[in-house]
């Protein structure tokens, strides 16, 4: 798209200042250029210093009625505000007229979560020996770690800060901010907002985790860590997160698979079966019921492919 007349040597040497000073790639520079010449296109014959807010707007609302996506009206947006300021310091306008300017806001993703047959078997499949490990620990301590991931639907980090029981702050280290609670069937955690919570473990991880408690070595710093690395401390999230997606592969997944994922596969799993919200919600540990609903669309997901997949007039042969 080719740039108004009068405008293209302001833009021309805007993206030099970008090559020469900010060293920018040239597919960023390009992305920019191409950006800054539908501006002008758009704008017509109007002066950069005569655009005001009220017309960036309206041209924003014009790409969004060609049905461009809100995150590349964004991005252009970013490329037309970065102008802007440079005309600006330049002394060619007052204001920015891109500031206050917002894209469309971009449609909620739904989260993605495993079937119950495919979660079900990613938990239950045997954890396979880490490399440079002992075995059965090793192999114990990852299933203990899956099970409940599932089971309670922790966050990751919840997960890693679990203790293997509650611990006052003393010479040896703080107060615990999660532990298990065998006797109770039940974690301990601290979520977001530094908020606690009680969560129910199930049956299985409460023997996934016996299995495991059995074996588990001391922690190396003295901690009361009840998850640990190969080097005898406490689990990191992207220890997790890749000995889960080596566990996925290895079993058979058939999708990618992250910590994550099995908290919105706890969650949804527990709504389609109980259709409880609120009681989803307390032990997801949302704060606001909003977060918690997303669930209820895969729930209608899930239905609407029952649904199609059971009801004989459900598509028109």
């Amino acid at each position: 798209m080719d740039a108004a007349p009068g405008k293209q040597e302001p833009i021309a040497a805007y993206l030099l200042q970008l090559a020469t000073q900010r060293k920018l790639s040239r597919h960023t520079l390009a992305a920019y250029g191409r950006d800054l010449r539908e501006l002008a296109a758009l704008s017509g014959d109007t002066a950069w210093a005569a655009l005001g807010q009220a017309e960036i707007r309206r041209l924003a609302a014009k790409l969004h009625g060609r049905e461009l996506e809100p995150r590349s009206i964004a991005r252009k947006l970013s490329s037309w505000r970065g102008f802007f300021d440079w005309l600006g310091r330049h002394g060619a306008l007052a204001a920015n007229p891109v500031d206050g300017v917002r894209a469309p806001k971009r449609a909620k993703t739904l989260p993605r979560a495993l079937s119950v047959d495919d979660a079900v078997h990613l938990v239950a499949a045997p954890a396979r020996p880490r490399a440079g490990a002992a075995a059965e620990p090793a192999a114990l301590c990852d299933q203990a770690m899956f099970e409940l991931l599932y089971s309670s639907g922790l966050r990751v980090a919840e997960l890693c800060g679990l203790d293997l029981q509650h611990r006052k702050a003393d010479a040896a280290g703080p107060a615990s901010l999660g532990w298990l609670d065998r006797d109770g069937a039940e974690v301990v955690v601290t979520g977001k907002g530094d908020k606690m919570r009680r969560v129910p473990v199930g049956a299985a991880a409460l023997a996934a985790l016996a299995a495991w408690i059995a074996v588990r070595p001391a922690p190396a710093d003295g901690s009361a860590a009840l998850f640990l690395n190969q080097r005898g401390l406490r689990v990191s999230p992207r220890v997790v997160q890749l000995r889960l997606q080596a566990h996925a592969v290895a079993s058979g997944a058939p999708v990618h698979v992250h910590p994550h994922m099995l908290r919105h596969s706890f969650a949804s799993h527990l709504l389609q079966s109980s259709g409880d919200l609120r009681a989803v919600q307390d032990m997801l540990g949302h704060a606001s019921i909003s977060s918690t609903q997303v669930y209820t669309a895969l729930d209608f997901q899930h239905l609407a492919q029952v649904y199609d997949q059971a009801h004989p007039r459900a598509k028109i042969k």
